[in-house]
């Protein structure tokens, strides 16, 4: 493969149309002037949208007439989807084919491309952009979505140099910061800070829906719990497969977590007020010291 022209893809193929990939595509044709994107996605109405769009310049009806050709290939799929649609991929990919992913979880994703890939997973580069939004679908798709955002990848002892290079070079066109981290590494960072807030922004809004007076509750709801609630709005199938995918990390996080609840519990049954207080101050100091860094 020459790396000059390499770094150039003139075809790209994006397997799930959705936020992610929709996006993707989009900065990808923002920032490169030859570029052809093809596009596939399994909800054919999605699809059609997608190329209605623009937001890909055609589409394919199976992943593996999908990534013909390809340059590139982004798998932006929930991840429990990986073990049926590699299978699909593998085979069709060119010989110098670089691909990549967007799943939020690490683990289960590169043991399965480990599995199916063979020769290739020597071309694959783990990725996860840190960004998306509670709506899902290639209708919320943005062109400027990962700007300034940060792009995790997580290439393990076979991945080739050359494919990382190309995969950041695509990152850094949408926009994005990128750095890497072991698999390990990232799967318990963001069991913490992302997949156990949807958890509990889920059992949330579940506890009070599941209650004979939910409309009461929900009608006098302002602005805490929308904030807090936002991401209970998120695909329930994306995040059912994240939440198993990452299981080992996100027990040991709840567990973590019931320990706090049980804290305040105390706290509360105590009427603890120096120790609530405190207890609150640094949550408090914490969360502004970040996002003044941010």
């Amino acid at each position: 493969m020459d790396k000059q022209s390499a770094l150039q893809p003139e075809r790209i193929a994006i397997i799930g149309v959705g936020l992610i990939g929709g996006s993707f595509s989009l900065a990808m044709k923002a920032a490169l002037e030859k570029v052809h994107v093809v596009g596939y996605d399994r909800d054919e109405i999605n699809l059609a949208a997608a190329r209605h769009m623009g937001v890909v310049d055609s589409v394919a009806h199976d992943p593996g007439s999908a990534v013909k050709d390809a340059d590139v290939v982004m798998l932006a799929i929930p991840v429990g989807q990986y073990d049926d649609v590699l299978p699909l991929v593998a085979p069709a990919l060119p010989s110098t084919a670089v691909l990549t992913d967007a799943g939020s979880t690490k683990s289960s994703v590169v043991e399965n491309a480990r599995k199916h890939l063979g020769k290739a997973f020597e071309r694959y580069v783990p990725g996860h952009p840190i960004a998306g939004a509670e709506h899902s679908g290639v209708r919320a798709a943005r062109v400027d979505l990962f700007k300034e955002k940060d792009v995790i990848l997580t290439p393990v002892a076979e991945t080739h140099a050359l494919p990382c290079d190309i995969v950041r070079k695509c990152w850094e066109a949408c926009g994005a910061r990128v750095d890497e981290m072991s698999i390990e590494q990232h799967d318990a960072i963001f069991g913490v800070v992302s997949h156990l807030p949807h958890l509990l922004s889920y059992a949330l809004v579940h506890d009070i829906a599941t209650r004979a007076d939910a409309n009461v509750f929900f009608r006098f709801a302002a602005s805490g719990f929308r904030d807090f609630t936002r991401i209970a709005a998120s695909n329930p199938e994306m995040w059912t497969d994240i939440s198993v995918a990452n299981r080992e990390f996100l027990l040991l996080e709840l567990e973590r977590y019931q320990k706090q609840l049980k804290l305040l519990s105390l706290f509360l049954q105590e009427e603890n007020t120096e120790a609530l207080l405190a207890y609150f101050k640094l949550a408090r100091d914490a969360r502004r010291a970040w996002m003044e860094s941010n």
